[in-house]
């Protein structure tokens, strides 16, 4: 068996040895394959991508923070992407692991007033008409009540609005398939609680 050691000494014309390092020229040339899907992936999951993190934050500088930190991450883990599984899949995977990290680093920190959300949000969206108002009211009303809910719970309903089968959230969440429907469920009727109040 042929094994390479991660540098090879070539004779140059002036008789001088130059070491390469193989290791660095063979993930170079991997990158160019890497850099297509990671941009496709990208391309294809960035609505996803971003309705999972309004899930859980609420900010949009923040939101975008997290966009690129996802990415990055992304992109670090797809060397070791498995082509059994759903692009999907591991894309959502990797944001849910970015906000759990974001979340417990948020719960040790204070946060802010409601009213400087609420003049926040105001400033992040456009005056819009009457009739866009309403449904623009009931997603903020939704992703807020979204927020109260428990980790867990946001996690599950995130990945149940992004229209993701049970089979999928049961491998983000690295729990069983019956276990995904049972906690669907409760986080629906935590969610309506907190919608009705």
């Amino acid at each position: 068996m042929f094994v390479l050691s991660k540098s090879v000494k070539l004779l140059a014309n002036n008789n001088n040895t130059v070491a390469i390092d193989i290791m660095q020229v063979v993930e170079q040339a991997c990158s160019k394959d890497y850099k297509a899907i990671f941009t496709q992936w990208i391309t294809e999951h960035d609505k996803m991508l971003r309705h999972i993190i309004a899930g859980f934050e609420m900010k949009s500088a923040i939101q975008e923070e997290l966009f690129q930190e996802i990415a990055l991450n992304i992109w670090k883990a797809l060397p070791s992407f498995k082509s059994q599984a759903k692009s999907k899949t591991f894309v959502a995977r990797i944001a849910h692991n970015v906000l759990a990290t974001h979340v417990a680093k948020s719960v040790k920190t204070v946060k802010e007033s409601i009213e400087s959300e609420a003049l926040e949000q105001k400033l992040d969206h456009s005056a819009t008409p009457y009739q866009s108002l309403d449904k623009e009211q009931r997603q903020q009303r939704l992703a807020s009540a979204i927020r109260q809910l428990s980790f867990e719970q946001q996690q599950i309903v995130t990945l149940a609005l992004e229209g993701m089968s049970y089979q999928d959230i049961a491998d983000v969440m690295d729990i069983s398939t019956n276990l995904v429907g049972v906690r669907l469920n409760r986080a629906k009727a935590a969610l309506m609680a907190l919608l009705e109040k």
